[in-house]
C-alpha cells in the first residue's frame, strides 16, 4: 500500500507499507556524508588532473601544449566510449554488496596508484615522454571510469525519491568541492615542501632595496621556481642577453638549472633580503611527492564510501537482461540526450576555467602560490552553491535553475577580461561569484540523471541505471578532453612554451582569453540547449508517484 502524505507542485512525501513492514525513504546523515566522501576522493583525482596536469606536462615534463591538448582530446574521447561499456557491466553485476558498491571498493587502491603514475616523470626522450603520457593517461581514466560510473549510479539506487536525491546531490557536491579544495588548496604548498632543494645562494646588496642574487645547485634540476618567501620582491635576469622588453620584473622566475652553473638576478622590493628568505623549488619532485600523499587519502575515502552506503532500488522483477533493449531505451530517452549535451558543455566550461588557473597566476600575475588561495576561495563558493541548490531547485525547478545558473556564471566570468595583473581583489571577487553559480551545474546534473533513469522506467518498464549514469562520466571526461584541447590549441597559437620566458610573455593574451570570455560563450550556449529539457517538477511528481505505486504492488 502507498500512502501519499502530501502531493502538490512543491512537496511530495511517500511512505511505502507492505504487511507489517514500513519504510520511509529518508537517508541518514551518516550515509549522506559517507556518499559525499566518495566524490571528495574522486575530485582529488579529477581536479588534480584538471587543474595541474596541463601545467605539469608543459612546464615540468616539457611537452608541447598542442601535443598535450591532442592527447587529452583523443584519450578522453576513447575513454568516454568505455563509459557506456562500464554502465552495462554495472547493470549486470550481482554480488552480496549490490551492483555498484563493490566497484567502489575494488578500484580504490588502483585509482590512487594510477593517479600517482600521471605525476611521475621518468627520464625519457621526447618520443618516450609522449608514449608514457598516453599510456598512463589512458590507464588512469579506465580505472577512473570503473570507479566513477558505479559511484554516480549508486545515487539513483540509494533512494527512489527525486527530492531526496537532490538533497543527496548537494551533500555529494559539498564532498566534491571539499576534495577539490584539499587538492587545489594544499597541492602547491606541498610542492613547495617536498620540492625544496639545497642550492647555494649568495645575496649582495646594490643599494636601497635592490640586491644581486646568485644561485647554483650541485646537480641538474629540470624545472625550478625561484621567489622570496613573502612573494613581494621582483626578479629580473642580470646581464640578460635578449630584448629588454622581455626581461620584465616578475615575482619569481621559472627556469632549468645545470649543475654548478651560476644564475644571477637583480631582486628589488624587499628590505634586508637574506639567502634564507629565498626559495628555489624543484617542481618535478614537489609535484610527484605531493600527489603520492594525496592518493593515500583518495583510497581511504573511497573505502569509507563503500562501508557506509546501501543500495535499495532494484530493477523491476520481471525485467530480463537485454543490452539491445537497454540501448534502444537510452537513445529514445530525450531527457538523457539533453543531459548528455548539457553535461558535455558545462564540463568544457568548468574544465577550461580550472585548467588555465595555475598558468594564469604563474605567468600573468607572476604569483603561483596565490593560485592556491584563489582556488580555496572558489571551493568555498562552490560549497555554498551546492548547499543552496536543493532549496533553489524546489523553488524554481531544476531545469529553470540550471538555465539561470549558466547565464549568471558565464556573464560574470567574462568580466575577467577587464582585469589587469594588479587587480587582485577584482579577480578574486569575479572568480568567486562566477564559481558560486557554476557549483549548481554538477549538483543538479547528477540528480537529474536519476530523474532520467526514472523516466525510462516510467515509460518503458525497464531500468538501466548504470547505463544512464554513464552519460555523466562520458560528459565529464570528454568535456575535459575538449577543454584540454582548446587550452592547448589556443596556447600553441600564441607559441606558448612553459620553459621559455620569451614565449610565455607572448602568450599572455591567449591566457587571458581562456580565463575569461572563451568559457563564458560555452556557458551561454549550454543555457540555450537546456531550454529543451522536458522534465519539469510537475512531471517528476507524476513519475515518482507512479513508480512508487508499481514497487508497492510488487511487494504486496
Amino acid at each position: 500500500m502507498v500512502l501519499i502524505n502530501e502531493l502538490s507542485g512543491k512537496k511530495l512525501s511517500i511512505t511505502v507499507t507492505s504487511k507489517n513492514k514500513k519504510t520511509v525513504e529518508k537517508l541518514a546523515l551518516k550515509e549522506k556524508i559517507g556518499y559525499a566522501l566518495g566524490d571528495g576522493a574522486a575530485n582529488i583525482a579529477w581536479r588534480g588532473v584538471a587543474t595541474f596536469l596541463f601545467v605539469f606536462y608543459t612546464d615540468v615534463f616539457g611537452l608541447n601544449p598542442a601535443a598535450v591538448g591532442l592527447l587529452m582530446l583523443i584519450a578522453r574521447f576513447s575513454d568516454g566510449i568505455i563509459d557506456v561499456i562500464m554502465g552495462v557491466i554495472c547493470d549486470r553485476t550481482n554480488s552480496k554488496y549490490g551492483k555498484f558498491r563493490p566497484w567502489i571498493l575494488w578500484t580504490a587502491i588502483p585509482l590512487g596508484i594510477t593517479l600517482s603514475l600521471l605525476f611521475t616523470t621518468p627520464n625519457l626522450g621526447p618520443t618516450g615522454k609522449i608514449i608514457y603520457a598516453y599510456a598512463t593517461y589512458l590507464i588512469f581514466f579506465f580505472v577512473y571510469t570503473a570507479n566513477n560510473i558505479p559511484y554516480g549510479a549508486l545515487m539513483a539506487v540509494m533512494t527512489p525519491d527525486d527530492k531526496e536525491r537532490t538533497s543527496l546531490g548537494s551533500y555529494r557536491m559539498v564532498g566534491a568541492f571539499t576534495g577539490g579544495m584539499l587538492v587545489q588548496g594544499a597541492l602547491l604548498f606541498l610542492v613547495v615542501h617536498f620540492g625544496n632543494i639545497n642550492p647555494t645562494i649568495n645575496v649582495d646588496k646594490i643599494d636601497g632595496k635592490k640586491y644581486e642574487v646568485t644561485v647554483s645547485a650541485s646537480q641538474d634540476v629540470k624545472n625550478v621556481n625561484i621567489k622570496t618567501e613573502d612573494g613581494i620582491a621582483l626578479f629580473t635576469w642580470a646581464n640578460y642577453v635578449k630584448a629588454d622588453s622581455i626581461n620584465v620584473p616578475t615575482k619569481g622566475k621559472s627556469f632549468s638549472m645545470e649543475a654548478k652553473k651560476k644564475y644571477a638576478f637583480i631582486v628589488s622590493g624587499e628590505e634586508n633580503l637574506k639567502a634564507k628568505n629565498i626559495t628555489i623549488i624543484d617542481q618535478k619532485r614537489g609535484y610527484s611527492n605531493a600527489i603520492y600523499l594525496l592518493s593515500v587519502f583518495l583510497a581511504f575515502f573511497l573505502m569509507l564510501t563503500f562501508a557506509t552506503t546501501k543500495e535499495r532500488v532494484q530493477p523491476p522483477k520481471e525485467q530480463k537482461t537485454s543490452l539491445g533493449k537497454d540501448l534502444k531505451d537510452l537513445i529514445r530517452n530525450k531527457p538523457w540526450i539533453i543531459l548528455l549535451i548539457i553535461g558535455l558543455l558545462f564540463n568544457v566550461y568548468n574544465s577550461i576555467k580550472q585548467g588555465i588557473v595555475v598558468i594564469y597566476f604563474t605567468h600573468y600575475l607572476h604569483n603561483q602560490l596565490l593560485a592556491a588561495s584563489y582556488m580555496i576561495g572558489l571551493m568555498l563558493a562552490s560549497i555554498a552553491g551546492a548547499m543552496i541548490t536543493a532549496p533553489l531547485g524546489k523553488r524554481y525547478g531544476k531545469r529553470n535553475l540550471f538555465i539561470y545558473a549558466l547565464i549568471f556564471s558565464g556573464v560574470v566570468n567574462a568580466l575577467l577580461v577587464f582585469c589587469g595583473p594588479e587587480n587582485i581583489g577584482s579577480i578574486f571577487t569575479i572568480g568567486i561569484i562566477s564559481e558560486f553559480g557554476a557549483a549548481i551545474f554538477p549538483t543538479l546534473f547528477f540528480a537529474m540523471l536519476g530523474d532520467a533513469a526514472d523516466f525510462s522506467e516510467f515509460k518503458n518498464g525497464r531500468r538501466a541505471t548504470g547505463l544512464v549514469y554513464s552519460a555523466g562520466s562520458f560528459a565529464t571526461k570528454f568535456g575535459g578532453g575538449i577543454a584540454g584541447a582548446i587550452i592547448g590549441f589556443v596556447l600553441a597559437a600564441f607559441n606558448y612554451n612553459g620553459q621559455d620566458t620569451v614565449s610565455i610573455q607572448g602568450a599572455v593574451p591567449g591566457i587571458i582569453m581562456l580565463m575569461s570570455w572563451i568559457p563564458a560563450i560555452i556557458a551561454l550556449i549550454a543555457a540555450g540547449v537546456m531550454t529543451l529539457y522536458p522534465l519539469d517538477q510537475k512531471k517528476m511528481n507524476e513519475i515518482t508517484l507512479e513508480l512508487s505505486n508499481r514497487r508497492a504492488n510488487e511487494l504486496a
